[in-house]
């Protein structure tokens, strides 16, 4: 499994699972259960969640998933941002805690921006850094000016990431935000990576497929993989998919087929709003 570093300097897999939607429908949860514990078995132990998906159901299935290899896993979670007041993101924190049945969350996220102002969030994170309930933290959907105001805070230079939608078809931060957070050793996570499906059927993506006898989401996601400093959180809710998503990572894109897709999918030439979904 190949890894990247925190600013920490600590190792995780580029590789993650994704979690929304999980927990949510009763038939699915032991398909859900074992592809996350498959997904651990071959590296990929970084799960990601957040306290809205399924108002708690995903963190619950996730606790189930777990036991017996918490200490191979590396969670990530996230606070909601009408709770992400300092006493609110702690309470919520210790909720997450209490759904995961772990003693520690290893990254917490704001998961959007709201209207609490970002230093009492930072605040809460370093009351939950103090007491060992969390290991670090970030951000998620933050655009430049988002992130600018982060490390402008005291505790700024310690944000470990920004999650942030990115795919073929979402390529806006390529042009601002993705060179800011390289110039600072932030790494990106990437959520859907895959564009929920929507780019299985297009041609230069199903032409580079048959030349790697692989598939189409295995030639999106092995794209998307082709930045060093970047994280990728797919969803998949059986133990062949997830499977599927591993081979991804063993996928090498030439030059030419990666000038193809920038052909097909052109990178920004201006700034974009962030786009979320």
């Amino acid at each position: 499994m190949r890894k990247t570093k925190f600013p920490s300097g600590e190792e995780v897999p580029v590789l993650g699972q994704g979690t929304w939607g999980f927990g949510e429908h009763p038939e699915n949860r032991q398909n859900e259960i074992d592809a996350l514990r498959f997904g651990i078995d071959t590296g990929m132990k970084l799960i990601d969640t957040a306290e809205m998906y399924g108002n708690g159901a995903a963190e619950k299935l996730i606790g189930k998933a777990i036991e017996g290899c918490r200490e191979q896993t590396f969670i990530v979670d996230k606070v909601l941002p009408q709770n992400a007041t300092r006493k609110g993101t702690v309470e919520a924190c210790e909720k997450s805690l209490r759904r995961l049945e772990t003693d520690r969350i290893d990254l917490y996220l704001l998961h959007w921006r709201g209207a609490v102002p970002l230093a009492e969030t930072l605040a809460g994170f370093d009351d939950l850094l103090r007491a060992g309930k969390i290991r670090y933290w970030g951000v998620s959907n933050f655009d430049v000016p988002d992130m600018a105001e982060v490390a402008e805070l005291p505790a700024g230079s310690a944000v470990a990431t920004d999650q942030v939608l990115y795919n073929l078809m979402r390529r806006g931060i390529e042009y601002d935000l993705m060179p800011w957070c390289e110039q600072r050793n932030i790494p990106i996570m990437a959520y859907s990576p895959l564009e929920q499906g929507r780019l299985m059927g297009a041609h230069e993506i199903l032409r580079i497929a048959d030349e790697h006898s692989a598939t189409p989401a295995q030639i999106v996601l092995a794209w998307v993989l082709r930045k060093e400093r970047l994280i990728a959180i797919p969803k998949a809710s059986t133990p062949g998919h997830v499977k599927q998503n591993r081979i991804a990572l063993d996928i090498h894109l030439t030059l030419d087929e990666l000038a193809a897709l920038d052909r097909a999918f052109p990178p920004p030439d201006h700034q974009m709003p962030l786009e979320m979904i």
